[in-house]
Order: structure tokens, then sequence, then C-alpha cells
């Protein structure tokens, strides 16, 4: 199946972004000669993605930590700017860890023995609004604990400051009150201070952490010989003289053959923070150089590591069996019957019965997932299956604005290819252009996208004219924190009883164009 981006050169380089979709404030660890990675999944479950790598530039979706968010009554709606905030993996005596910060609950941490699970039950660590971003460390030294986090003011009041704590070395508790390790107020031209990873390396105890904010930020590091401090601090990575904006945000890790890399994202708008790798030294001086001397690169050597296959996390589906795979997420906690079991291909949605079938962005029963690249064009075939006026099935593009082109049942019977937009602020959808027949209840839809996230859509009802395009472009928007989302749907208007299924096979996501590297490749420094 066709890949919309590669960060393999397949000549001994990769480009950048390593992983160009929204996986969101990264953050890595190794095992052995394997790399895992996790993100940020906010409101959408499953949560907590796991992706795995030899070399750090090919990765794969492997599954996720966390099958349901809590508390599930809060979690029964998209809220898509809270649940999980920034996690930090690590691994220690046997197990992988997993702690993250939920801005309305508190510090949260999981753990398994296999990456793949299964995964402990959450565990509140440190109740409270407005804890963020938590990271532990467990010296192997000394066998003390530790845990840092951030402050979300939205909900807290409190912002631009690292608190540490001792920790317990099972990681269930803290030991302390919790002290201010730095107050970036005090700290001239630094501002929105978060996303600590602390880490211990010669000696001295080291804090990368991003400053600026997500579109503007740079990368700093901290470090002190005691944990509570003092720390002096440097920024290691900016955007400099590059067109990567904010760079920031990720973290350290060292490979088997003592390559010391960078992962963090960059702020892309409707495509979210997408996942750029840099090489790493560390100066004359004990501090970290990042990328080319500070500025993010463009091209590079790959890391020395086991040969491995070009791959990237899939997009495309064919519904084996009836079932999604690891890409998709809904946009809150899955209910029984939202699928419908069957022995063939394809996937069959229930035309779940909502009063919000106007509004794409308050249903819980979305099933979505990243945009996979900056232009790629997808397609999938629908088919409507129920015989109730107004339901509905479709493919979508939605952010803090949507737009959707799919099948609808007409008052007349007869079911008709709509195509509908709603702008951030409307209360009710407008057609885009007049709707059509589809008279065999099914269609071939598809969306181009093309640099900026702007998308055009099309739809083949099969009355033998092919594809037509179906309204003006439309540019995606993102979340507040979330890039725009591909989905799929299904509604029915209010009501009692079942309301029908549709089907949807063939889900495809191609490349449309590639753009190349337009900066001189790089080599890797000894």
């Amino acid at each position: 199946m066709s890949r919309p981006w590669t960060a393999d050169l397949g000549d001994g380089t990769y480009r950048n972004p390593v992983l160009n979709a929204d996986w969101s404030d990264p953050d890595v660890v190794r095992v052995g000669d394997d790399y895992y990675l996790t993100a940020s999944s906010f409101g959408r479950v499953p949560g907590l993605p796991l992706l795995h790598s030899r070399d750090l530039v090919n990765w794969t979706l492997v599954g996720h930590a966390l099958d349901r968010l809590e508390p599930a009554a809060d979690f029964a709606v998209p809220r898509h700017d809270c649940g999980v905030w920034a996690p930090s993996f690590r691994y220690h005596a046997g197990r992988f860890w997993i702690f993250w910060g939920d801005p309305d609950h508190g510090i949260q941490q999981i753990n398994a023995e296999s990456v793949r699970g299964p995964w402990s039950t959450p565990h509140l660590v440190k109740a409270g609004k407005g804890l963020i971003d938590p990271c532990p460390l467990w010296d192997e030294e000394t066998g003390e604990a530790y845990l840092v986090h951030a402050w979300a003011k939205s909900r807290s009041g409190v912002k631009n400051r690292i608190t540490g704590h001792r920790m317990s070395p099972d990681g269930r508790e803290l030991l302390d009150e919790g002290k201010t390790l730095i107050d970036a107020d005090l700290i001239p031209g630094w501002f929105t201070l978060e996303g600590p990873k602390l880490y211990r390396h010669e000696g001295e105890f080291w804090i990368f952490a991003p400053a600026g904010g997500v579109t503007t930020g740079w990368q700093g590091a901290f470090r002190s010989r005691e944990f509570f401090g003092p720390y002096e601090e440097r920024v290691v990575l900016a955007q400099g003289r590059t067109d990567v904006n904010g760079p920031h945000q990720g973290g350290w890790v060292r490979t088997a053959a003592g390559q010391d890399w960078f992962l963090h994202f960059q702020d892309r708008g409707a495509y979210g923070r997408v996942v750029h790798l840099q090489p790493m030294r560390w100066g004359a001086d004990g501090w970290p150089v990042l990328g080319d001397d500070g500025e993010p690169v463009r091209v590079h050597t790959k890391p020395v590591a086991p040969e491995q296959p070009v791959e990237a996390p899939a997009a495309g589906d064919d519904f084996p069996g009836g079932r999604y795979g690891r890409q998709w997420q809904w946009m809150a906690n899955q209910r029984p019957g939202w699928t419908v079991e069957h022995a063939g291909d394809g996937l069959r949605l229930s035309c779940v019965r909502t009063a919000y079938a106007h509004d794409l962005r308050a249903l819980p029963n979305l099933l979505v997932q990243r945009l996979p690249a900056e232009t790629f064009t997808v397609e999938v075939e629908v088919s409507l299956g129920s015989d109730e006026t107004g339901a509905k099935a479709g493919l979508a593009v939605l952010g803090d604005a949507f737009d959707w082109i799919g099948l609808e049942r007409a008052e007349d019977g007869g079911i008709r290819l709509v195509h509908r937009y709603a702008e951030t602020v409307a209360e009710h959808e407008r057609d885009a252009e007049r709707s059509r027949p589809a008279p065999d209840g099914r269609a071939r839809l598809r969306i181009e996208v093309s640099a900026g996230a702007r998308c055009r859509f099309f739809a083949d009802t099969g009355d033998g004219t092919g594809f037509r395009a179906s309204g003006l472009p439309f540019a995606a928007t993102p979340w507040r924190w979330v890039g725009a989302l591909l989905g799929l749907f299904a509604t029915a208007p209010a009501g009692k009883g079942p309301a029908g299924t549709a089907g949807f096979t063939g889900f495809r996501i191609t490349e449309r164009t590639a753009p190349e590297p337009t900066e001189p490749r790089e080599k890797s420094r000894p």
C-alpha cells in the first residue's frame, strides 16, 4: 500500500520530519536495539500510542497503552484539549513506565513488562489541577527516584516553572511537598517553560525543557549537581536560519552504538505537531549540542543501527475481517454497538442516534486518524444501509471547522450524495453545493489534500460520469492543541431503536507529490 510520506531516503540518509503527522509531545526510550515512542493523545481513545523502530527513522504503530480514559463519565463525550498531555516514557527494573499529566485531574502512571501489554490500571501519583508534563528519574547509582512536572495556567493559575519531588522507587507516591526547581520568570527572555524531561549524565542532573510557545519556541537544557538545584540554563536548539519553526519538546536517547539523538516536534498548524530527529553531541564545555550547531537539520546520515525496512505508520485500511487498524481512534470512550461484527472485509458502523448529528465535532462515535502527510489523496467507498430519514454517513476533515462528503437518506426515501461545511462559530451546516442522487445507495468518496491543508472533495456515485468535484476548496483547521483529523461517521436522528448501518470499504491513502529536500545533505559527526 502506498505511503504518503517516508523519512528514509534509501541511501543511508533520512529527511525530517521522521514522523510527518501529529505525534505531539514525543518521548522515546531504548531497550536493547529497539526504540519505543509515545505521544500525547488528548481526548481520543485508545490513548498513548506506542510506536516501534530499530533506527529512529522508520517507525510503525504497534498499539496503545490506554484502552479508555478515566474518569469515564468525563470522557463519554469529546473533550478535544483534555485527557492525556505530554507523556514521558521510561524503562526501569524490567518494566516500561509511562507518566502523563491530565490537566483536570493530576499526574497518572501506568507500567507493563512488555510494551504490548497488558498495562497496569492508571494510578494517580499526584492529584490536582494544572499538573502537566511529568517525568520520572530512577538514579541507578543511589537508588533514589525523582519526578518533575510543569504547570498549566489555564487550570492552576501557575505557569513558567518546573517543580521537583522525591518519589518512591515503585513510582506510586511522592515523598515531599515539592520544590520549584526552575522559575523562568527569573530568567530574562524566557517564558512558557514546560515539558521537562529529567536525566542523569556525568554526575549531573539534566532537565531538557522547551520554552517560548509551540509555534515560536526553543529547546532549553538545565543542569545542576544537586536535584533541587540551583540550575543553570542554555538554549540548545532554535529555528535560527531554518524554516523549522519552534523546534522543541521531546526526548534524548542514546543508541546501542553510543550515539546521542534528540526527537522533538514542530507545530505545523492543521497538520499538528510533526516529529523531527536531530543529531546530538556533548560539547567540550559539557553542554549538549543539538542539530547543526543548535539549528535543525533537514537531511542527515541515519543513526548507526541494525538494517530496517523502509516503514511508516499505517494510514490506509482494508478493514480485514470487519476490524479497523491501530491508526484509528474514537473521539471519546467507545461504547458497545458502535461497530457491527461481520465475517467479511470492510467496516460496518452503526448509524448512532444523536441530537448532535449536525455537528461532527460533538460526536463521540467519530472514528478518526491523523493527516498522514502534507499532500496526499484519500479515498473510501461508503454505502448507507439505513431507512431512517436523516441518517447519514461519510468522510470528513475536521478541526475547529469541518467539511464532509457522504450519503444521506432524504425525505422522499431516496439516498443522495451531500457535501456540507460548518465554520468554527456556525450553529448549523450549510450546503456546499446542491446534492445529487446516489441511486445505488453507495458512492466512492475522495479528498485531495494539497500544501496548506487545502482540501478538494470529489465523489463518484456510479452514474457513469466518474469522479466529480464538489464545492469549493476547504482549508483544514487545527483544534486547540491537536491537528486536523480525517474521520468516518454514521449517524441518525434522535429516537428509539436501531437505525441501520453504514459500510466503508477500500480506505486508501496515496502520495500526491513529495517535496524534495532543499538544503544540502549533511554528514553525521564522529
